[in-house]
């Protein structure tokens, strides 16, 4: 039978600071799913359900990527129709693997959605493999294993570094620098790729033991697939 993988996307689509679209960013989908998608099988979600909102400066940003628009072009019902998380919930015992796509969007819900660290800890015990790249990393900032241990806490991580958002202009609208907050509850164990926007992929255990697969930037999309599909052996 296939192994089963639940991808999930934010619902935010303005940045709070100044109004501006945001959502989650279309490589750090589409590399992936370019990865997965014959390989296993994928259900799709989000906090709100329905269709979760596509970074439009993505679209911009990558327009000569064919990885990209190809699934742009085709795969629209993935992100128009995705479950509810707190759907998901129930039926972890179905998946083998958790995964979160980046983009500015998870930054604000995600990063403090209950249903999805809720979600996370139960993977996690259950020694399932979670995984996340660029912004998606900040969903682990706040999780912890049942016991109440930050879920981080004996982790080597990655993710979008200071540097880039600064170079991505974002910096002065973030509520918060993930990079700064993967260091805080790792106890400095963040690392990043010598060069800004280079792929980094780090494999390393969740406190409870289970397998934790980041990416640090767009980059990394297709490289967290190629991981996702060797910690579950395929």
């Amino acid at each position: 039978m296939a192994s089963k993988v639940l991808i999930v996307l934010t619902s935010q689509d303005k940045i709070p600071a100044n109004g501006n679209p945001t959502g989650w960013f279309l490589p750090e989908f589409a590399h992936p799913w370019d990865v997965l998608h014959r390989k296993v099988e994928l259900t799709i979600a989000s906090p709100k359900g329905g269709e979760a909102p596509l970074d439009p400066g993505s679209i911009k940003m990558f327009e000569e990527d064919a990885v990209s628009m190809k699934f742009l072009k085709e795969q629209y019902s993935l992100w128009k129709n995705t479950i509810k998380l707190v759907d998901a919930l129930p039926r972890v015992s179905e998946f083998d693997a958790l995964f979160y796509v980046g983009g500015h969007g998870p930054m604000y819900d995600l990063h403090y959605d209950p249903t999805s660290l809720a979600l996370i800890q139960a993977f996690s015990a259950a020694k399932k493999v979670v995984a996340a790249v660029c912004h998606g990393p900040t969903v682990f900032v706040k999780a912890t294993t049942k016991s109440g241990e930050p879920l981080l806490s004996n982790a080597t991580v990655t993710g979008f570094s200071n540097v880039e958002e600064d170079q991505a202009g974002m910096t002065s609208v973030m509520p918060y620098m993930l990079e700064d907050e993967l260091n805080k509850v790792t106890s400095g164990q963040y690392v990043k790729a010598d060069e800004p926007w280079a792929e980094k992929v780090v494999v390393s255990k969740t406190a409870d033991g289970a397998i934790l697969i980041t990416g640090q930037n767009p980059a990394s999309g297709a490289g967290v697939g190629k991981e996702i599909l060797k910690a579950l052996a395929i």
